[in-house]
C-alpha cells in the first residue's frame, strides 16, 4: 500500500530527497507521492518533521 502525504505537509522537500524511487514531487501548496511508483519503504515518513507521509 504507498504512502500518501496529508495537508501537515509545509513543503520543506525533506521527504523529496529521501525517496529511492523518486515517487515525491512537488505539488500546489504541498508534495505528492505518485502511487504508482512508491514501493512502501517508509523513507519519506522516517524523515518528515511534521509526520504529514503516511500509509493510504
Amino acid at each position: 500500500m504507498a504512502y500518501k502525504i496529508t495537508d501537515a505537509c509545509i513543503s520543506c522537500g525533506a521527504c523529496e530527497a529521501e525517496c529511492p524511487v523518486q515517487a515525491i514531487s512537488e505539488g500546489d501548496g504541498k508534495y505528492v507521492i505518485d502511487a504508482d511508483k512508491c514501493i512502501d519503504c517508509g523513507s519519506c515518513a522516517d524523515t518528515c518533521p511534521v509526520s504529514a507521509p503516511e500509509q493510504a
